[in-house]
Parts: C-alpha cells; sequence; structure tokens
C-alpha cells in the first residue's frame, strides 16, 4: 500500500498531482538537479516519481469503473453489463461496449486516453526537469513506455508521441510502427538502469522485461511482424532469474494484504484512505450484498460474467472461486438476501439467487442475474474503496506468456509443462495435449478480470468472433476510435480505419 509518503508539491513541474495522504504535508520549492543530486535525501527521488505513478490509480483505470478497465472487460467475453429495466442503460453505452458497436462520441472511450497521457506529461517534466538524476529518469521513461504500450494496444495508431521535448501544441498521430519502436528503445535503454529489487508498486528491471515481453508477444497485431523469439529471450529473464514464484493459494494473490505476493510482479498499490479507487465490490454486487459483506455503501448491481465463460472452469478447478453464485445470504449465514421491492419476474423469486445463466443483456435482465466477480476478497465492513493491490504483472501471466510462445514456434511438450504448473496450483488435472485453443481458455481462467482478455482475444484472433448478446465484429474494431474530443481538440490526428 503506499504508505508513509509526504505528499510533496514541487515547483516547476506542470500539473503534478500526489495522492491524497492524511501525513504531514511538505512544500518544497526550488528542488533542481544539483540539490537532487548533492543535497536532497534519497528519499526524495522516491516521492517524486509517485506523482506519475499515482495517475495510474485514478478512476477508470485497473479495476475501475467507466474507462480503461471497463472496456477490456466488457468488450471481451468475460463480463457484461446487463440492462435491468432503468438501471445501467447509461445511454446504451456498455450494451454498445459489449456488442462492439461503439461510437466515436461514447464518453467512456476518453478514459481509456485520458489515465495515459495524465501518467505521460508527469514523466515527462520529471525528465524535463531532473534529466541527470539517472536513476529517475530512466524509471520514468519505462513508465511512460508501458503507458504507450497501453495506447498502442487499446488504439493502434492514431496515437501522437509526446516527449519531454515536445512543443508541438497540436502533435500529429504516429504510426503504429513509430510507437512499437519508441516503446522498444525506451525499455531497452533504461532496462539495466532500473532496481532489481522486488518492488511491486514501481517499475524495476524485471517488469521492464515484461513490458518488452507483452510487445514481443503481440507484435503481430502491431505492426505486422511475428517476434516470438525477441518475447521468448525477454521471458527467460523473468522466470530463470527474476524473484517470482507462484504462491501456493491463487487467492492469496487478491487478498486485502496482498502487498507481499511472491507472484505479483507490478501492483497498483491501492488504499481505501490514501489511494482510492479500486471498488469492483460495488461495481459487481447486487444492492442488497451490502449486508453480505457489512458494506458502507450500497453496491451498484452491475457487473457480471458470460454464463459460457463460467461454464468454462471445471468443477474441481480452485478458480472456480472467482465467482459468487447461487443463494444469498446475510452476514450472519442465515439470513436469505431479498429483492421485494425490485422483484421483476424472475423464476427463482425474491430471494437472491446469483445464477450463471442471463436471460437477456437488455431491456430487461433479471436484477439477480450473472455470476459475480469474487476474485479480490472483500473483508467484511469494507469501505467503497479497497485495500487490495491491484495486479497489472504477474508471474503467472509469465508462465502463460512463455507457453505460448513456446506452442507458437512448435515446442508444445515444453508449453505443457508451463502450463500444468499453474493447473497444479488451481487443483485440477493436468492437460495431456495443448491447443491454441485450450491455451487460450486457460489464460481466461487464470486471468480472469484482470484487464487482458480483451488483448488475448485480439491475438488470438477471437475478437471478432460471436458470443452471447454479441454478434461478428469487423477487424477494424480490434482498435477503438480516436474519441471525438481528442479529434476535435487536435485536428492532426488521423482516426482509425472504420470509424
Amino acid at each position: 500500500m503506499l504508505r508513509n509518503i509526504k505528499a510533496i508539491c514541487v515547483g516547476g513541474i506542470v500539473g503534478l498531482t500526489m495522492i491524497s495522504c492524511e501525513l504531514e504535508q511538505e512544500v518544497l520549492t526550488g528542488v533542481t538537479q544539483e540539490r537532487l543530486l548533492n543535497e536532497a535525501p534519497p528519499e526524495l527521488a522516491e516521492v517524486l516519481k509517485q506523482s506519475a505513478y499515482s495517475r495510474l490509480l485514478n478512476d477508470g483505470s485497473w479495476g475501475s469503473h467507466g474507462g480503461f478497465y471497463s472496456y477490456q472487460e466488457i468488450s471481451s467475453d468475460e463480463l457484461s453489463i446487463p440492462v435491468k429495466g432503468g438501471d445501467w442503460n447509461d445511454g446504451g453505452i456498455w450494451v454498445r461496449a459489449h456488442r462492439h458497436t461503439w461510437n466515436i462520441d461514447d464518453g467512456g472511450l476518453n478514459g481509456i486516453w485520458d489515465v495515459p497521457f495524465r501518467v505521460i506529461a508527469e514523466t515527462n517534466s520529471l525528465i524535463q526537469q531532473f534529466p541527470d538524476v539517472v536513476e529517475l529518469s530512466a524509471e520514468m521513461k519505462v513508465l511512460r513506455a508501458f503507458c504507450y504500450l497501453v495506447l498502442l494496444d487499446n488504439f493502434g495508431g492514431g496515437v501522437p508521441l509526446v516527449i519531454e521535448t515536445t512543443t508541438d501544441a497540436n502533435p500529429p498521430s504516429s504510426s503504429r510502427e513509430e510507437l512499437f519502436n519508441f516503446i522498444e528503445t525506451s525499455v531497452l535503454e533504461n532496462a539495466d538502469l532500473l532496481t532489481r529489487d522486488n518492488r511491486r508498486s514501481n517499475f524495476n528491471y524485471w517488469n521492464a522485461h515484461m513490458i518488452l515481453a507483452k510487445l514481443y508477444l503481440n507484435a503481430e497485431v502491431y505492426i505486422g511482424q511475428p517476434k516470438w523469439t525477441e518475447a521468448n529471450a525477454m521471458l527467460d529473464f523473468i522466470i530463470n532469474e527474476g524473484p517470482y514464484s507462484l504462491t501456493p493459494n491463487y487467492f492469496a494473490n487478491f487478498s486485502a494484504a496482498n502487498s507481499n505476493s511472491s507472484e505479483n510482479m507490478f501492483t497498483l498499490p491501492f488504499d481505501a484512505n490514501n489511494a482510492p479507487g479500486f471498488n469492483i465490490h460495488h461495481m459487481t454486487f447486487h444492492y442488497e450484498s451490502q449486508k453480505t459483506f457489512e458494506l458502507v455503501e450500497q453496491p451498484w448491481n452491475g457487473y457480471a460474467a458470460l454464463e459460457e465463460f463460467y461454464n468454462s472452469y471445471e468443477d474441481d478447478d480452485l478458480r472456480k472461486n472467482n465467482f459468487l453464485v447461487g443463494l444469498q445470504f446475510a452476514s450472519d449465514g442465515v439470513t436469505v438476501l431479498r429483492d421485494d421491492a425490485g422483484f421483476d419476474g424472475d423464476p427463482d423469486g425474491v430471494d437472491i439467487n446469483f445464477t450463471p445463466n442471463i436471460n437477456q443483456l437488455e431491456p430487461n435482465a433479471f436484477r439477480q442475474a450473472g455470476a459475480r466477480v469474487n476474485k479480490f476478497e472483500i473483508p467484511i465492513g469494507s469501505q467503497s474503496n479497497l485495500n487490495n493491490d491491484f495486479p497489472v504483472f504477474r508471474y503467472a501471466d509469465a508462465l502463460l506468456m512463455k507457453a505460448e510462445v513456446l506452442l507458437r514456434q512448435g515446442n508444445a511438450a515444453g508449453a505443457l509443462v508451463l502450463v500444468n504448473q499453474v493447473r497444479q496450483r488451481a487443483g485440477v488435472d493436468p492437460f495431456t495435449t495443448l491447443t491454441m485453443d485450450s491455451l487460450l481458455e486457460e489464460r481466461g481462467r487464470e486471468l480472469f478480470a484482470e484487464g487482458w482478455r480483451r488483448s488475448d482475444l485480439i491475438r488470438f484472433n477471437r475478437f471478432g468472433s460471436p458470443w452471447w448478446e454479441k454478434p461478428n465484429s469487423p477487424a477494424t474494431r480490434n482498435v477503438f476510435p480516436i474519441p471525438l474530443s481528442k479529434i476535435q481538440g487536435n485536428v492532426r490526428l488521423t482516426q482509425n480505419p472504420g470509424y
């Protein structure tokens, strides 16, 4: 968790926004490179960089509703937000997200764009002000590269490349190749300057290699050229030399006190008081689930898993506890929750029973239909924001990525060994054979609700396929449109094809 960090406002850094903090606030002015190098305590550089990392904790990033995370999950075959009469209509934005019929002026698209660019603005400011503080500058360049990876994955071309020396108020769109090369070069030139300590809330040497592994794994999507060998090399650094291992308990990675997980590589260190923004419990649970967990505020009854995805888990798969299903009780474990006032004709009656089947996406989905996201621990008495650190990079993902690279290169036996490591921890029988389809399914089961499913489906050429309440969608929908507000604000931006 982000604790014991003073909120510092540094003069001369444009738009520096720290996370709110209950600790003593100290204002430092005139912090120059010379002072930082020669006079200031080493902790100052550590605090300075948090101005950039804190931007990733904003609403709309991982684990929050309304922007990046919502579109990664709702556009995939994992989750949906069924419209329940007047609840969750929201102008049809999430129905369109599910069916891949989003409009260029759908407001949630701005969140996918804005959060990375806010981080980029902070990194550019720090790099510009402290170019000779080598470790700080290197880490900010790697963080900036990660943000451009997110932008490349979601928008393809059309994204402007803005660095610390950019003076153009309306920079033009960059090509996919330019963005790809920029990300690759930024990480390759700076990875060796990063710490090899097992830090989880900041980018270290190993996380830098994970950025490159993700970049290379998707290279055929991004630039039309496979880079399996390069991806394999990056993953070998992590698997063979890194400090990570699978935790014996899968759910320890998602507990409310998961900051020391041996498996979580890079996390967003949410904190209910000091770094809010993670509210998956509100996003998914029924209004009356407030009584199950004695929540401070009532949940929103939105996100629910697709039945087919839920059924992809074997019954003895421990990861099936990623979902909350069945009759729901108050915290006493005895009192059955009821939804008398909102009864909508559900054949299950007024007793709240989360069923994997959802009767329809719109306009009148049953209020208690759909398995709910239960992957992250929700302690009794939780506030509207949670303390769980959200894993962005996880060692299990690295193992499955390595398996994918091996399988694509013809080494099915080597891939099988890695996949079965993950399956063994889940308590299910090992695979005897492995196909691309079964590997994609395994990635889904392992990485459910962690924000990677959309990217995976695109790489496996499944994103345009039909699933529940979604028809076939064209390849142009593999990237989102440049949001209308951004096009209107910068006429030099080029809209993506198909929009």
